[in-house]
């Protein structure tokens, strides 16, 4: 898919980060987007900020509030988006959305556990279920997963244990890798990418504590709000950089996408010496901060 002009995607995770700024340059090349998430207000932000290029392109961003843990959710969000759109056809995919946290399977409450893994983990497997229907009367489509290097590597180091959100990305890799034959044999029109950030300025951790309590991370309070943008500006990929990166995987069918130079380096250790890869001076020898998106 050399382009995306006159496409339709789908974007879960679209009122903040990488979701968001996939939904802005998609709309920039002429695509029409329909993306969900739990927060309105964010959603109605990513809107505004795509509308200009709608207006040039005469398409349209949309929005459906949806917990993508919720099968229920997401059957809902396609509904809007055949009847809004008025398509029984998607050509794009982006499961993007999901939740941080819950690192420990010993000391952490069971429920903020589960939490973060069905969000991060279901929104990925029930976005295929009910969406694979509308990508394949496309002539052509993709499907992107969001990983994470926590997808290929299960530690933020010697003392932070991180299970659940690990546990999610590696399933969600290990489900796309096995989706390029099974494309390959059963829908050969449909390509599939995994994406594998490390750390990338999204407030993906501040807005996780509200997810995960039941809140609208809109609603952060100004103290929240400072500690995520010192997150944002320390990270050394943004998340407009980050989904350029995405979107020129797709357009060049790269099934593997690793976002940020921090992601391709540590790859590169993992590979190398995977026996050692959860001993301390593994750890050390990457340098003294360890990507995570």
């Amino acid at each position: 898919m050399r382009d995306f002009k006159g496409k339709i995607a789908v974007v879960t995770g679209g009122g903040s980060g990488i979701g968001r700024e996939l939904a802005r340059q998609l709309a920039a090349e002429g695509c029409n987007v329909a993306i969900c998430d739990i927060s309105p207000a964010n959603m109605a932000e990513t809107q505004r900020l795509c509308a200009a290029d709608c207006a040039a392109h005469g398409t349209r961003v949309i929005c459906f509030a949806a917990d993508v843990s919720v099968e229920a959710d997401l059957l809902a969000f396609r509904d809007h988006v055949a009847q809004t759109l008025v398509t029984e056809t998607i050509h794009l995919l982006f499961n993007n959305a999901g939740i941080y946290g819950a690192g420990s399977f010993i000391n952490d409450a069971r429920e903020d556990w589960e939490r973060i893994f069905n969000i991060c983990w279901g929104g990925v497997y029930f976005g295929l279920r009910v969406f694979l229907p509308m990508l394949l009367p496309a002539e052509e489509a993709h499907i992107t997963n969001m990983s994470s290097v926590n997808g290929f590597w299960a530690s933020l180091g010697p003392n932070a244990p991180l299970t659940a959100y690990s546990a999610a990305k590696f399933a969600i890799k290990g489900l796309t890798e096995a989706l390029i034959t099974d494309l390959r044999l059963n829908a050969p029109h449909i390509k599939c990418s995994v994406v594998m950030p490390a750390r990338v300025g999204t407030p993906i951790s501040r807005h996780s504590r509200w997810i995960i309590a039941g809140g609208d991370p809109s609603e952060m309070n100004a103290e929240e709000r400072a500690k995520a943008e010192a997150w944002l500006a320390g990270a050394p990929t943004s998340a407009a950089e980050a989904a350029q990166i995405i979107l020129a995987g797709v357009k060049t069918e790269r099934w593997r996408i690793l976002v940020g130079e921090d992601a391709v380096r540590l790859d590169r250790h993992v590979r190398a010496e995977p026996e050692r890869a959860y001993d301390a001076d593994f750890y050390e020898s990457f340098g003294p901060t360890v990507p995570s998106q």
